[in-house]
């Protein structure tokens, strides 16, 4: 029952989270915002949206490093999932000034969480400063946005023309879907980590996280097999940072979120580091291909392991 509990709440999520997406970029292009602002924003902050919930109540429920464990293991797998696996499909290009403006503020705010964690808490104060941050890089990418050209195609704009009807019922799925979804794999996750002996770190990296970035991970392959590869890397740059900046603050804010040594001696370094990967691809525009991607992939492999003999 555990395991159906987690693959029943991981399904819900990825189903919720899609919805909410589909009814996030109609509303915003009803609205008439531009399609590259949402890319970064409004699907980042939708495909983010089951990490938020599951790190939320997490901690409420009293489980922080099933919190803090998902945070860090949803950006371990966005990078080398979400970005490996449409690699060995496509060639993802990395190109574009705005792309490694992005990223070297994503590194950033990854050094800051290390920070953070070095302090054995993570409290409220911490969540306010990043809540400014965050604040502080969406104003900046929206005046970046203004008077520039985007491609209509860069996002289906067909959404916008979506009925009103049918918009209300995926926001409103999505917005009760997650909640519940996160619900039934917290419960699973945690009964499975005690039936065999798996701590609630391991599971919250592994299990929790990969579930979580499903959503991302489908968003960024179904956009490789549409030859939009741009999409996948915005997506992760644009989830990682709102998993750090708004899901922990907000978390932080509820409720202040210890850290064991594991996640500031192991954990949240491997993540730092991780993240570094795509460094040399951005500074020289050179493309991930098929086999810098299985690489990717198998790195992840690497890390499972890591955290299941460390943790």
């Amino acid at each position: 029952m555990s395991f159906l509990y987690a693959i029943g709440g991981a399904t819900l999520l990825i189903l919720a989270g899609d919805a909410l997406v589909r009814g996030a970029i109609a509303l915003s292009l009803r609205l008439g915002l531009s399609i590259a602002l949402i890319s970064l924003t409004v699907v980042a902050f939708g495909t983010s949206a089951p990490e938020l919930v599951i790190s939320v109540q997490a901690a409420l429920e009293g489980s922080p490093d099933i919190a803090l464990g998902n945070v860090v293991g949803s950006n371990v797998a966005n990078v080398l999932l979400v970005i490996g696996v449409p690699a060995m499909i496509v060639p993802i290009a990395m190109a574009g000034s705005d792309d490694l403006r992005n990223y070297l503020f994503m590194i950033g705010a990854s050094i800051l969480l290390l920070a953070l964690a070095w302090t054995g808490v993570i409290g409220r104060g911490a969540g306010l400063i990043m809540l400014g941050l965050l604040v502080g890089f969406l104003f900046d990418a929206w005046r970046r946005s203004k008077g520039a050209d985007f491609e209509d195609d860069e996002i289906d704009t067909s959404s916008g023309s979506m009925p009103t009807p049918k918009m209300a019922a995926l926001l409103a799925f999505g917005l009760i879907g997650l909640p519940i979804g996160a619900h039934f794999l917290i419960e699973g996750a945690r009964e499975i980590a005690l039936s065999i002996g798996v701590s609630e770190a391991t599971i919250g990296l592994t299990l929790v996280a990969l579930g979580t970035s499903l959503p991302e991970l489908a968003a960024s392959v179904a956009a490789a097999w549409r030859g939009r590869t741009e999409v996948a890397l915005g997506n992760v740059i644009g989830s990682n940072l709102l998993n750090i900046l708004a899901i922990l603050s907000i978390t932080s804010l509820v409720t202040p979120i210890p850290v064991s040594d594991g996640f500031s001696k192991l954990d949240i370094p491997i993540m730092v580091v991780v993240s570094l990967l795509l460094l040399p691809f951005l500074l020289t525009g050179k493309s991930i291909g098929r086999v810098p991607g299985a690489v990717l992939v198998a790195l992840y492999g690497v890390f499972v392991f890591l955290v299941v003999t460390g943790n």
